[in-house]
Parts: C-alpha cells; sequence; structure tokens
C-alpha cells in the first residue's frame, strides 16, 4: 500500500467526523432551544430533523459530484460551505424561521459521506477495502463525539460549540485542499449528472444494499434519538448520564465498523452482515424482558451497537466488491440516505409503542424480526454477489 492511500483514509476519515460533528448540532440542544424558544412538540422535532433529511437526500447528488471533479474538490468545497450554516447559529438562537433554515443548511455537512467512500474505494485494492472502509466509517462517530461535547461545552459559554467547530471544518478545508488527492487513474464517469443517480439505481445491488445499510446505519441513527430516552424513562438515569450512555453506544457502533470490513475481506460480505444481524436480533429479544441494566441490560445493548456497527462495514464491502469505480460516489449517496433516512422509523416505532402500551418490550420484538429478516435476506440473496470484486486494481 502507498502512503498517499492511507493519508487520504485518515483525511477522509477525520473529515467524516468534523463534518457529522457539525451535522449533530442542533440535536443535543433540542431541549435548549425549546424551552428558550417556546417551541412544540412538532417544530422541536422539525428542527432536529432538518438536518438529518437535507444530509439523507443531498448525498445522492454530491456523491454523483465527487464520481465527476473528485475528492479533492468536493471534501473541502463541503466543509467550507458547512461553516455557514455552522455560524448562522449563533444569531439564529431568537428566530426559529432562520434556526430551521440554519438546520437546513446543516444537512451539506451529512453529505461527506458519499464523497469519503469513492476516494477510499479508489486508493484500496479490493482485498483490503472492507477494512479501509470501515475504518472510514467510523467517522460516523461524529455524532457521538457532537452528542457528548456540545451540550458540554455550550454550559461554558453558548456560542462556543458554533465557533469550536467553524473552526474545526476550515482546518479541515484547508488541510483538505492541500493533501487529498485523487487516484490518477481513477476512471471518470461518461454520462451526465442527471442521469448518473438513475444508471445507479439500475445496478443489482444498490436496493439491496440500500435495504441492509438501511436496518444496520438506520438502527445507529435511530439509538440517538430514541436511547436517551429510553435510559431515562426505564431505567430512570439523568439527563447527563443518559445522554453520556447513548453517545458510548453510538461510539462502540463506530469502532466495530472496522471489524466488520476486515471480516468482509475473508469472508462474503452478506455472510458476515447475516452473522451481525442475527446478534442484533437476539439482543433484541433479551432486551424486550425488560432485564436489569446491570449488567444484562448494558452488555445487551452494547452487543447490539457491536453487531449493527460491523454489519454496516460489512455492507459496504459488499457495495465495493459490485459496483464499478466510476459510479461508487452515486451508489453510495443512495445507500447512506437509505441508512440515514431508515433511522426515523425504529425511532417512531418504539417511541409509539411506548405511549400506546406503556413498555418498550413490543418495540425490540419487532426490532429484533427487522433484523433477522434482513440477516436472512443477506444470506439467501445476496451470498453470490460479486463473487469477484468489482470496481478497480
Amino acid at each position: 500500500m502507498t502512503v498517499a492511500a492511507y493519508r487520504n483514509l485518515i483525511l477522509a476519515t477525520t473529515g467524516c467526523a468534523v463534518t457529522f460533528w457539525a451535522w449533530n448540532l442542533l440535536a443535543p440542544l433540542g431541549h435548549t432551544f425549546r424551552t428558550g424558544l417556546s417551541l412544540t412538540g412538532t417544530e422541536a422535532a422539525a428542527l432536529v430533523a432538518a438536518p438529518l433529511l437535507v444530509g439523507s437526500l443531498g448525498g445522492v447528488p454530491v456523491g454523483a459530484l465527487t464520481d465527476r471533479y473528485g475528492a479533492r474538490v468536493m471534501f473541502p468545497l463541503v466543509s467550507g460551505l458547512t461553516i455557514v450554516p455552522v455560524l448562522m447559529l449563533i444569531p439564529a438562537k431568537e428566530s426559529y424561521a432562520v434556526l430551521l433554515a440554519a438546520g437546513f443548511l446543516l444537512g451539506l455537512g451529512g453529505t461527506t459521506f458519499a464523497i469519503g467512500i469513492p476516494l477510499v474505494n479508489a486508493w484500496f485494492p479490493p482485498r483490503r477495502r472492507g477494512l479501509a472502509l470501515g475504518i472510514f466509517g467510523t467517522g460516523t462517530a461524529g455524532i457521538a463525539l457532537s452528542g457528548y461535547l456540545t451540550p458540554r461545552i455550550h454550559d461554558y459559554d453558548e456560542n462556543l460549540p458554533y465557533l469550536v467547530v467553524a473552526v474545526a471544518l476550515a482546518l479541515f478545508a484547508f488541510l483538505g485542499a492541500l493533501m487529498i488527492s485523487n487516484r490518477p487513474d481513477r476512471p471518470l464517469p461518461r454520462t451526465s449528472l442527471a442521469t448518473r443517480p438513475v444508471r445507479a439505481v439500475r445496478l443489482r445491488g444498490t436496493w439491496e444494499a440500500a435495504a441492509l445499510y438501511a436496518i444496520a446505519f438506520g438502527g445507529v441513527v435511530a439509538a440517538g434519538v430514541w436511547l436517551p430516552v429510553y435510559l431515562e424513562t426505564w431505567y430512570h438515569l439523568g439527563v447527563t448520564d443518559a445522554g453520556t450512555g447513548a453517545a458510548g453506544w453510538v461510539l462502540v457502533a463506530a469502532v466495530f465498523r472496522p471489524l466488520g470490513g476486515w471480516c468482509a475481506d475473508r469472508v462474503h460480505p452478506a455472510v458476515v452482515t447475516a452473522c451481525s444481524l442475527g446478534t442484533v436480533a437476539l439482543c433484541a429479544i433479551i432486551q424486550a424482558f425488560d432485564p436489569a441494566l446491570n449488567p444484562v441490560g448494558a452488555v445487551g445493548l452494547l452487543v447490539m451497537a457491536a453487531g449493527l456497527g460491523a454489519a454496516g462495514g460489512a455492507v459496504f464491502a459488499l457495495v465495493a466488491r459490485v459496483t464499478p469505480q466510476d459510479r461508487i460516489g452515486g451508489v453510495a449517496g443512495i445507500i447512506g440516505a437509505a441508512g440515514d433516512l431508515g433511522g426515523f422509523l425504529p425511532a417512531l416505532v418504539l417511541g409509539a409503542v411506548h405511549r400506546s402500551k406503556g413498555t418498550y418490550s413490543l418495540g425490540f420484538l419487532l426490532l429484533s424480526d427487522l433484523a433477522l429478516a434482513g440477516g436472512v435476506y443477506a444470506l439467501a440473496r445476496m451470498r453470490t454477489a460479486g463473487t469477484a470484486p468489482a470496481g478497480g486494481p
């Protein structure tokens, strides 16, 4: 492996972490905004959901643009532009309309996943792409970083989190412009930007991988929403302890992505995905019986996080096998969008079940069914996909 490959991997992972921190700036401070602006529950939910929605859907065109112009242009550009809505949050605290507009623009930070995937995929050979893409996937821990650091920095000064993130984005944009390099022999797409998402959708594995990633990473996204509430209401943890626990959960999921990718380099990614989701299904069943938090509940939740993280790493190892290099950005954008949007459903289901039944047990049983169905599908339908890795040397 060349020094350039590892340099670009480190830069891509760092850039993903920083931009995902910016992307998730509003959620950890949702209670503060709701109290300060006297928001209704619907208004507060829309404020938190705005960046997620834009970041999810925006990854599709950003990924297609990355296929054409490369990460050397797109990573610094998107990082630099994300500074604008971050700084907008300082004067926007007094106006819900401006705050909501800034939230939509913050979604730009969530599109960088579709930039990093084609960059890393191009620099690493097929036998090492699973691990490399898994390492890059740890950059999604920027969500956990935001959940842990943002409210604590906010306690010192209400404007300080935005200034810190803006400086971090500016530093990365500068370093990225200097040090990120596209692979010289990478194939360029020959079709127009408008037709590339359509071509990506028509690839055999795109929707299948999108569905599996919606379960894997969607579960991680959902945990950022419902896990603090679950720990507070069911296990009676304080707000700070519940937030710290949720951040740790997301961090475990991110750390296990490289392990899933590493295993997928040695065993077919569909097998790794099936085993990981099977583990998630088992842990969800155990959690449905409402075990004590210490130690059974904590261990079960953390193993669930590990399984979802490993599944996410394995899914993108599968994508690297079946996707031509000149379409990987567009495909990554679609699959990333599925993962982000997949986080809405589990959070809504768990919340609705708790409100109607007064328990989370049924919600966890439904989660186990979904994970088990994904694992069976991966094993039955995807095990023969990409028997020879695709997309370059």
